[in-house]
């Protein structure tokens, strides 16, 4: 069972490449908010990425100071990385949204790279306590920065390929859950995780929906819907999180 999570790795990297290039939709780019604030143009698309900071600075500041802990060092090396990616997330994607193109979404894309791999680095610390994985966050934060210059590269050469960067997306939503049901992770951690991936698929599901739920609703579209619920998906990860030192004791 243990071998499980390789495995499946194995298995969607060769799915990945038995597929052929995956590129990126046409009109991409092409967002239902059009609202503006004082001269911020797409103002809820760029305005709604404040959330992914206010959580990042709440997770910093709650749970650095456990960092040498026992519920937390072996996953610290990761999930650091995971609120530095999500922090520089609320700014690379409010600088994407100002004027939404190809050259601009680097920097929302990478960002989102970096917290996907910080947090497969982090569970699978939890997972297995005994763990140095600091060279892993490294070799990976690597991994998700490739991931988005081989976009870069191929889309500059006309045939952009997403593979390596949809990777780090699909990831996270199975192996977490694996390596938390082998390893038999703390009930409160699973719940937390769940409804975080729950939050996650609403808030793709969202994105795909932008212009339907924009003409549906009228008041918010579907991609500043993304943004929030993807919010909601991290501060209920921080939260899971934290919670393992709200009664000083460590893990709950």
């Amino acid at each position: 069972m243990k071998v499980a999570p390789t495995l499946i790795t194995i298995g969607i990297i060769a799915a990945f490449a038995a597929h052929g290039r995956i590129g990126q939709p046409a009109g991409y780019n092409d967002f239902a908010d059009h609202s503006a604030l004082s001269g911020i143009p797409h103002a809820a698309d760029v305005l709604s990425n404040a959330g992914f900071a206010l959580v990042a600075i709440w997770g910093w500041l709650r749970l650095r100071p456990h960092r040498n802990s026992d519920p937390l060092r072996a996953g610290w090396p990761g999930y650091r990385l995971f609120l530095i990616g999500l922090l520089l997330t609320a700014f690379g994607s409010a600088f994407y949204h100002l004027a939404p193109d190809n050259g601009r979404l680097i920097w929302d894309r990478l960002p989102i790279a970096l917290a996907a791999t910080g947090l497969l680095v982090g569970v699978r610390g939890d997972s297995r306590p005994g763990l140095r994985t600091e060279l892993e966050a490294i070799v990976l934060g690597l991994f998700a920065v490739g991931s988005v210059a081989w976009w870069v590269i191929t889309d500059r050469h006309g045939a952009g390929d997403l593979r390596p960067y949809l990777l780090l997306q699909v990831l996270p939503l199975i192996l977490i859950p694996l390596w938390q049901s082998i390893y038999r992770a703390p009930r409160a951690d699973r719940a937390a995780f769940a409804a975080a991936m729950a939050l996650y698929v609403l808030a793709k599901i969202a994105e795909v929906l932008d212009h339907e739920i924009a003409d549906t609703l009228g008041f918010v579209s579907g991609h500043t819907l993304k943004h929030l619920l993807a919010t909601a998906a991290t501060a209920t990860i921080v939260w899971g999180l934290t919670r393992r030192f709200s009664d000083g004791s460590g893990r709950a």
